[in-house]
């Protein structure tokens, strides 16, 4: 452990309340950095020319960091503590988004996966020792509030950055442009998607150098390290004759739900702008709604914090959002008819996988608190486990894709059925228990 750490229950309220206002400032860079891959991926399809299944590599590329580095960072953090541990994390961050650069220059698909890998890396880092940040900083029952708070600055961040994105990228010329592109030469077509392609090296230069001056920033902050192996007495007698991480059943039933979790949240929020494409909308319309789906995250986490535990204790929030995802997933596949709203002429299915975004919103706040539950000195390592089954994030776009190219972009929906179902176990019954074997 980090001779300099500290532990939690000697922090003052203000020291609280400071370490709270910089992890959210962090979830909103998360956010930022994270949910702009909604408008990457129908930008990378045309400018380099993809299929729907190459486009979501976007996503794995991104998210499958997390499965390879979430285990690496515990022990980082546990070496270098969580301040230096987080510089590290955002210089990381900061390396990727430089290597769209020469990506852009080249038009290489390859070497824009690789820097968003290296994004993704840090992120991991990042996510690894945030997390644990909100589920101890205050009471246990209130961490899921905690967590919706945090998510908020996350979603608020994911409403802006694909916004901001298409104002800085796209232009109102380019719908003609894309619509032209089938009858260019090969010479004129190549020269248009590099031009195309090039408009992200001005951005991506100046986020990394704003990562980079971040995390010298975090590491000078008075944000304190923390104590995570301490164990009260009860904990530490039931964990006695425990040796290893996987003898903790909700744990690991846990990472499942939160891998399930993540990948049918990012394929609500990446697909949308293609579901709504296959409807006749324009690029430059469809870039809203992934912030609509966002924004009814934001409206469930504003309910959460409002109604847990005061209401309605966490467990059951869990419970009511899980089935509601279910629900919403056959509605997206069954439901038909044209509907008007908000100024779009959709299918009305669209709406729904809007509305996920409600169901989603307490669903990753849920898990954390019951999954670390009782961990006591294994939390860092339990939380590594959590941050891996981020990796969702990676596999389930892929899957959607696959049966999108496959069959259709509505059909492909399917896909999250069985995660839904999954979370309703867990929400019922997965997070009980303690011991394998039922």
């Amino acid at each position: 452990m980090n001779a300099l750490a500290l532990d939690e229950r000697r922090l003052t309220k203000r020291d609280t309340r400071i370490s709270l206002l910089l992890i959210g400032l962090m979830f909103f860079i998360f956010g930022f950095v994270s949910w702009v891959n909604s408008i990457l991926i129908p930008y990378f399809k045309i400018a380099c020319e993809l299929t729907s299944f190459q486009a979501y590599l976007v996503a794995f590329a991104f998210y499958i960091a997390y499965f390879i580095m979430s285990v690496p960072a515990s022990y980082l953090l546990k070496a270098v503590g969580f301040k230096k541990g987080m510089m590290i994390g955002f210089w990381m961050m900061a390396l990727g988004a430089f290597i769209f650069i020469p990506a852009a220059q080249t038009r290489t698909y390859g070497v824009f996966l690789m820097g968003l890998f290296t994004i993704g890396i840090g992120l991991a880092i990042l996510q690894t020792a945030s997390n644990p940040y909100v589920t101890i900083l205050g009471p246990k029952e209130r961490a899921a509030q905690r967590i919706s708070m945090m998510g908020i600055c996350n979603k608020a961040a994911g409403i802006l950055s694909p916004l901001v994105f298409a104002a800085v990228i796209l232009r109102p010329t380019d719908t003609d442009l894309f619509a032209q592109l089938d009858t260019m030469s090969a010479a004129e077509r190549g020269a248009a998607l590099d031009e195309l392609v090039r408009r992200v090296i001005t951005p991506y230069a100046v986020l990394g150098s704003f990562l980079f001056v971040l995390g010298y920033l975090v590491y000078r902050s008075p944000l304190p390290d923390l104590n995570t192996e301490r164990e009260s007495p009860e904990v530490a007698t039931a964990n006695a004759g425990k040796t290893h991480i996987f003898q903790f059943p909700h744990l690991v039933l846990g990472a499942v739900a939160i891998f399930l979790h993540v990948g049918s949240q990012v394929i609500a929020i990446d697909t949308i702008i293609g579901y709504a494409g296959s409807m006749g909308v324009s690029l430059l319309e469809a870039k809203v709604f992934p912030s609509y789906t966002l924004f009814c995250t934001i409206c469930g986490y504003v309910i959460g914090i409002i109604t847990i535990p005061r209401f309605i204790s966490q467990v059951n929030a869990l419970r009511i959002c899980t089935l509601l995802g279910t629900t919403f997933t056959l509605l997206i596949i069954f439901a038909r008819g044209g509907i008007t709203l908000l100024g779009h002429t959709t299918d009305v299915s669209i709406w729904f996988v809007v509305l996920l975004g409600l169901a989603n919103s307490l669903i990753w706040a849920g898990i954390w608190p019951l999954a670390l539950d009782g961990l006591g000195r294994f939390t860092k390592l339990g939380a590594s486990i959590l941050i891996m089954g981020l990796c969702g994030n990676a596999i389930m776009p892929l899957f959607y894709g696959y049966f999108a190219d496959r069959f259709d972009l509505r059909t492909a929906y399917w896909v999250l059925l069985p995660c839904y179902l999954y979370l309703v176990f867990y929400a019922v019954k997965g997070h009980q228990l303690r011991k394998w074997g039922f």
